[in-house]
């Protein structure tokens, strides 16, 4: 508080008579602030006016600054930061915090994408060729001390693995044919393929030529697609081909000479170069227009001791890239 002062009264000679004083008001001092004046005092101004509260960011500042964090008695107050200081860091906290939010959401989406394969990733997938998705094959094992055909140690190019482990497994999606499970089949069954007027010569051939075994697997994919594929497998590679080039005439420049059942004219093709399988021959022909209501598409494949026969049948027309990939899938397992 300012103290108030009193001014002495002039002295006056001796016998005049002291004036009576004439009260004056002196003006009341005002109270000392207790904080500094200026925008924080207003800011704060008001009988409840609250401290803010130190953020650790604010306290660690201080404490590097080398500025304490208490205030002693002796101290005056600091400036106490405005209310418009204390909303604009709740804002940021927000905005930080969601900020955190989306990234570890835009991280899991980020990961979530990479571990998938392009064509599971929505807008991504990359259209189908028309391929078939086969297992994973396998050439089967052999017997002890015995090589695989078409080796230095194996001079009459004999499979010595068993024909069923030989036969091309069936796709993904497909509708497996009970008649023809990948175990051995009739001669007739496999002679069924083929038109009547065929039969009785084809007959003829197989019993003059040892035939040993026929072991064949076939199904049907949801487009309709039939496949069946047979395995022959002869006593040595001299009866496999002569039986091939005679009977069938398979490397014939007018075509086959015995047909699939319900083949009228056959159109010669070729398997895709970019896959070539050494020391084994491959036939591949189509159904020339028209067809029917159907159209088949086959191939065989000449292999040492072992003729394959690859069929494909579907309604209206039969694709060539799957007659392709499994026709060329099957040479693979016999080469």
């Amino acid at each position: 508080m300012t103290e108030q002062t009193t001014e002495r009264a002039p002295e006056r000679p001796a016998g005049e008579p002291t004036p009576t004083p004439v009260p004056t008001l002196m003006p009341t001092p005002e109270p000392t602030p207790e904080r500094p004046a200026g925008p924080v005092a207003e800011a704060n101004a008001g009988p409840a006016a609250e401290t803010p509260t130190e953020t650790p960011t604010e306290r660690s500042a201080e404490q590097s600054a080398g500025t304490p964090t208490e205030q002693s008695a002796e101290t005056p107050a600091g400036p106490v930061a405005p209310r418009r200081t204390r909303r604009v860091l709740w804002a940021v906290a927000r905005w930080t915090a969601a900020v955190v939010v989306c990234g570890g959401v835009g991280t899991g989406t980020a990961l979530g994408i990479t571990g998938l394969d392009r064509d599971e990733v929505p807008g991504l997938a990359t259209e189908s060729d028309g391929r078939w998705e086969y297992p994973r094959l396998v050439l089967p094992a052999l017997p002890a001390d015995k090589p695989r055909p078409f080796t230095a140690a194996n001079d009459g190019e004999i499979h010595h693995a068993d024909p069923r482990a030989l036969l091309l497994p069936a796709p993904a999606g497909a509708t497996p044919d009970p008649k023809l499970d990948g175990g051995f089949v009739s001669t007739e069954a496999y002679l069924s393929l083929y038109g009547e007027e065929f039969r009785g010569d084809l007959r003829k051939s197989l019993s003059d030529s040892t035939l040993r075994h026929v072991v064949a697997r076939g199904w049907t994919m949801p487009d309709g697609t039939r496949t069946s594929i047979h395995l022959l497998r002869f006593s040595s590679v001299a009866y496999a081909e002569s039986y091939g080039d005679t009977a069938l005439e398979v490397d014939g420049t007018s075509g086959p000479k015995a047909l699939p059942l319900g083949v009228e004219t056959p159109v010669p093709e070729t398997l895709a170069d970019d896959v070539e399988v050494p020391e084994t021959r491959a036939y591949v022909y189509r159904e020339k227009k028209p067809y029917g209501a159907e159209q088949t598409r086959w191939a065989y494949v000449q292999a040492g001791d072992t003729l394959a026969l690859i069929t494909q049948t579907r309604k209206g027309e039969s694709l060539a890239v799957p007659f392709q990939q499994t026709a060329t899938l099957q040479n693979q397992l016999l080469g």
